[in-house]
């Protein structure tokens, strides 16, 4: 493919580009392959029901809901490790306030380690399964007494899987109150401050909801990307991992995509190269368990084995537009046109040479 006068333009610029990523860019991404997924191993799993969970931002808590001996049914465990790179170290129950004789799981950590909202059909609620968040006033500190969350958050149905925002002014969740368009569909609540109360959830609608199952909302740290679990029939496993993306937080939601994953509860990793989800289709220890799969760029525009000037000018013929080929940054998933942030993750990855993979669609 040839490049006209404009496009020799924008190739100058990305020389510049090219200096400049290097020492102010950090956390662009491409278009992408999953990895092999791999088992969290028996520190976390075990021979019964692993449920849904959730990671800490700095990567080195795991909170999840089990059936397994030690607790009082289906409680919430935890596991940590002392970096990354480190393998989790045996799961323990955190015990009461936060577990009780009835059963609690989904739980959902804020990024600051000190609130933990989760599901629970202990009594005292509106509902057979309503959220709760516990607190503590530094991560070293026990949690305290969980507190519901109220009538404009929980309903006579249920409601779990809470998934809040960075900036704690959003909770999305599932619930199976009526009005919804399927048997389960994800809500969202709001809040102007944290010291606000939740304003009255309401549905996201037809674009995201089917008239199916959509559960596990997970909603990414700037707010712009929602990723959730959706059962292709019924309530039979495997669900699968769709996403919906919106150009900033006051727009609307975009119609979802599925990404290629037989997974639940998803959760990215902080620089968004893995994706943690719960799933039995993998195998493993027992039926679900949770995995990782490292998320893989593709930047080789044209599969010629090399990211170089071709791939360039592939990129500028389609600058503006919302072409998928191109659309590879600034996350694993693009943001919906082909400009700057794309042309800055293949300058990247300028010459480095790349085994012809087929990306996932």
């Amino acid at each position: 493919m040839s490049c006209n006068r404009k496009t020799k333009e924008i190739l100058n610029c990305a020389l510049v580009v090219t200096i400049v990523l290097f020492v102010s860019i950090k956390d662009a991404r491409a278009d992408f392959v999953f990895g092999e997924p791999e088992n969290l191993g028996p520190a976390v799993n075990s021979p019964d029901l692993e449920g849904f969970f959730d990671i800490s931002s700095d990567g080195l808590e795991l909170y999840f809901g089990s059936d397994r001996p030690g607790g009082q049914g289906d409680d919430i465990w935890v596991t940590k490790r002392e970096n990354v790179i480190d393998p989790w170290e045996l799961s323990f129950n955190p015990g009461t306030p936060v577990n009780g004789p009835y059963s609690e799981g989904a739980p959902c950590i804020t990024p600051d380690g000190l609130s933990l909202y989760f599901g629970s059909n202990r009594p005292g609620g509106l509902g057979n399964w309503d959220i709760y968040v516990t607190k503590r006033a530094t991560i070293e500190d026990p949690w305290e007494e969980p507190v519901n969350l109220g009538a404009s958050v929980n309903s006579a149905s249920d409601e779990s899987s809470p998934s809040i925002s960075a900036d704690g002014l959003s909770l999305y969740f599932q619930s199976s109150r009526p009005g919804g368009l399927g048997g389960i569909d994800i809500y969202v609540t709001t809040r102007e401050l944290i010291s606000d109360p939740w304003v009255p959830a309401v549905n996201l609608g037809s674009t995201v909801n089917n008239t199916g199952i959509d559960l596990c909302p997970r909603i990414s740290n700037d707010g712009l990307l929602l990723y959730f679990s959706r059962f292709p029939s019924g309530m039979a496993y495997p669900p699968e991992l769709w996403l919906t993306r919106r150009r900033s937080i006051s727009d609307f939601w975009s119609s979802p995509v599925n990404i290629g994953l037989a997974a639940a509860s998803p959760k990215f990793s902080a620089d968004e190269s893995i994706i943690f989800f719960s799933s039995h289709g993998y195998g493993g220890y027992g039926g679900p368990d949770f995995f990782q799969v490292s998320i893989e760029p593709v930047v080789d525009l044209n599969s010629d084995g090399i990211v170089d000037c071709a791939d360039m000018c592939i990129m500028v013929d389609n600058w503006g537009t919302d072409e998928p080929l191109c659309d590879i940054g600034p996350t694993p998933f693009g943001d919906g046109i082909v400009d700057v942030e794309d042309l800055i993750v293949l300058a990247e990855h300028l010459f480095e040479e790349f085994p012809q993979v087929e990306p996932v669609e």
